[in-house]
């Protein structure tokens, strides 16, 4: 079943280009804009896939941007669909799976996140060491195409140390503040309550959000090599007294796209 829905949705895909991406990168909320400035080939809206989920949140175009990343054939995820928005969560990974399928060989990802640490502070970038999905149903649950992946994947290194080196001298060369940390997915769409986020800095998180970590892990699970960037747009609940709102997050993130554009486009040009 999962496999007869991917190649459908891989077969759309090639009906509408031949482009062979080495790099895939999934832009999060209020970071999708990146994706307009690239030397683009082709875009795919999700909805003309069949069988393809559809994002429904504000800030998510939801559509794929085939191009070039200088001379770096990429493809853009420009939105991502979230488990909060309904879809089982075979149907949150399958974007991820099926830029695999295309060729790419490493991920790039990338989210809006809640700081949960205290140091942190809204506009910081955070790369992901580590990160703990306990709070959502592991996408590996249910059938395993030999395909994809072994039936129990090793899960010790999901973030590229090599890509993290990567993306320290980058940002050092650059002048950019790199914050690192371990990211904490929940479901959504509620954000966290004080409680739920005393629980994150117990666990040891660092910043707290509602995707990318079951991307993650269904992207290790093919053997794809994998780095993480969090733009934290806002203190996570009882971390600030301010009441969280996405127009914060999207604010946030305007702010910070500059930065933003110049880290990315010299990781996938180093990676």
């Amino acid at each position: 079943m999962i496999m007869e829905k991917l190649d459908k949705c891989l077969a759309c895909v090639r009906s509408k280009t031949d482009f062979m991406p080495d790099t895939a990168l999934v832009l999060g909320s209020g970071l999708g804009e990146y994706a307009d400035h690239v030397r683009i080939s082709e875009i795919i809206n999700y909805s003309e896939i069949e069988g393809f989920p559809v994002s429904t949140v504000a800030g998510h175009k939801g559509r794929f941007v085939f191009g070039w990343i200088q001379d770096v054939p990429v493809v853009i995820m420009q939105g991502r669909v979230h488990y909060y928005e309904g879809y089982p969560m075979t149907d949150i990974v399958l974007p991820v799976r099926m830029m695999g399928l295309l060729g790419a060989k490493k991920l790039i990802l990338t989210n809006a996140a809640g700081g949960v640490n205290p140091d942190f502070r809204p506009g910081d970038l955070m790369m992901i060491t580590d990160q703990i999905a306990t709070a959502v149903p592991s996408p590996l649950i249910g059938e395993n195409p030999d395909t994809l992946g072994p039936r129990f994947p090793d899960m010790s290194e999901i973030y590229s140390r090599r890509m993290q080196e990567i993306i320290r001298l980058e940002a050092e060369n650059l002048g950019i503040g790199l914050r690192e940390g371990v990211y904490v997915q929940f479901t959504g769409p509620a954000y966290e309550t004080p409680a739920e986020v005393r629980m994150c800095r117990a666990w040891g998180g660092d910043a707290v959000g509602m995707s990318t970590a079951c991307e993650a892990v269904a992207a290790r699970h093919m053997g794809m090599e994998i780095c993480g960037i969090s733009c934290i747009t806002n203190m996570a609940a009882g971390i600030s007294d301010k009441p969280l709102s996405h127009r914060e997050v999207e604010e946030t993130a305007d702010r910070v796209a500059d930065q933003f554009s110049r880290l990315i486009t010299a990781i996938v040009k180093k990676v």
